[in-house]
């Protein structure tokens, strides 16, 4: 061929790529990984990247891990820089990370910030390394792309189409059962659920729990995949969550571990134990309006405990199970008087059963119908209020946007023991000549 007739199918062949880039990234699909590399490392970079962003983002990536740095450096410079992160997001992060040092710096600073996601989000957890299909291939074709691979997805196959949208999940069974002729989309029956990159923990958490899923995609604010969350990160997602809020709840940090330095523990723990010794001074400040009431009655000062205890587990339970309807999203704010009519008749008939224990051990021991009926009476009371309580304060916390597992546990001890002290004191002081 001489020079001339090669210039001219070289210029017929760019002009083609020009024009029809979708239907040149089609035909390379089927080729090897390698030669495609090669075909990409000759072209024009915009050329180069105009087919690159067409390709089957799994194929695209093998390319951009054999492509020269050079070639590389020019590519990415040409192609919407959302793509290239996603190109680089499918490396191993060794091999990411090298590759980014031989970019220019305001690309790869530009990459990095497209790649990042803050800590507690669904895009923090999620695994980007991901095989992805188009809905066109047949299950043949399929089948054979997965012998190639070597290493069969653990759950299911992400069908997306020419724009990265999530279209369905399909199960290895799908595929092995079905006709090899038959093409993925006519074997997806449902949208499957999604969540967004920057969606919090929480509702990852909730996903999980609701949607009982193994395997949870999320995409980006244009509904395109981005990555997936596997059912492991999930679980480990949960036991964060948990053990953070058992944290919260006792007012110490979340953010602090069982090997921190007594500096962070002092830092979070600190202020919380000042306000909860506030609380305390708070909680006896109510025994002592009842201290001539005390005087007279010493008996009193013994079984002062006795309801404050009762009535502590009581709050205690129900705020356990409040919280833990907010997090996996059973109820809401506006589900508030239901949860806590709920809570005061449990608490008014649990009170009523230990409330009936405690008077005959009472009974027993002090031989006086008077302080039975008080301490009866107040156990009732008391565990209605705290069982109140107990749903009340992270019902509360959630409707002025904070965190309900913060330091509820504080809360509702001075809640408890202010209100049993007072409940058990003033009616020892209403029915004294009872006692």
């Amino acid at each position: 061929m001489s020079i001339e007739n090669s210039a001219l199918a070289e210029a017929i062949a760019a002009a083609y790529i020009d024009l029809n880039p979708g239907e040149v990234a089609q035909a390379l699909e089927s080729a090897p990984v390698d030669e495609v590399a090669h075909f990409l490392s000759v072209q024009e970079p915009s050329r180069a990247a105009s087919v690159l962003d067409r390709l089957d983002e799994t194929l695209a990536a093998e390319c951009v891990r054999q492509l020269s740095d050079e070639s590389l450096k020019d590519v990415l410079a040409e192609i919407d820089p959302a793509k290239a992160a996603l190109l680089l997001s499918l490396l191993a992060e060794d091999e990411r990370n090298s590759r980014m040092t031989k970019l220019e710096s305001s690309l790869a600073d530009e990459l990095r910030e497209l790649m990042s996601y803050p800590e507690n989000s669904a895009g923090h957890m999620m695994e980007t390394r991901v095989a992805t299909f188009r809905p066109a291939l047949t299950v043949k074709q399929t089948l054979e792309r997965l012998r190639s691979a070597g290493e069969p997805p653990r759950f299911s196959l992400l069908v997306v189409d020419e724009a990265r949208k999530l279209l369905g999940l399909l199960t290895l069974a799908d595929i092995v059962v079905a006709e090899p002729g038959m093409r993925l989309e006519q074997l997806i029956k449902d949208r499957p659920p999604a969540i967004h990159a920057l969606a919090p923990r929480d509702d990852v958490v909730a996903a999980l729990t609701q949607g009982k899923l193994r395997l949870l995609p999320v995409v980006d604010g244009q509904d395109r995949l981005i990555g997936v969350i596997r059912h492991d990160a999930l679980v480990k997602a949960v036991q964060e969550e948990a053990a953070g809020d058992l944290a919260a709840l006792f007012g110490a940090g979340k953010e602090e571990r069982a090997l921190s330095s007594p500096i962070v523990a002092v830092k979070k723990r600190l202020p919380w134990l000042n306000i909860n010794l506030l609380t305390a001074f708070l909680a006896a400040s109510v025994v002592g309006l009842f201290e001539n009431t005390i005087a007279q009655f010493t008996a009193l000062a013994v079984l002062l405990p006795v309801v404050a205890g009762q009535s502590g587990n009581t709050g205690a339970q129900a705020l356990a199970v409040t919280m833990r309807g907010l997090a996996l999203r059973e109820v809401r704010v506006r589900h508030w008087l239901r949860v806590a009519l709920k809570e005061a008749f449990a608490g008014a008939l649990n009170g009523i059963a230990i409330a009936l224990v405690t008077g005959l051990g009472v009974l027993v021991w002090s031989r006086s119908f008077g302080l039975t009926l008080v301490i009866f009476l107040a156990m009732i009371l008391s565990m209605v209020i705290a069982g109140v309580a107990g749903a009340a304060i992270p019902m509360v916390l959630s409707a002025l946007r904070q965190d309900p597992a913060q330091s509820g546990s504080i809360i509702l001890t001075t809640v408890t023991d202010v209100m049993g002290f007072f409940s058990f004191l003033g009616l020892a002081t209403v029915m004294s000549s009872m006692l």
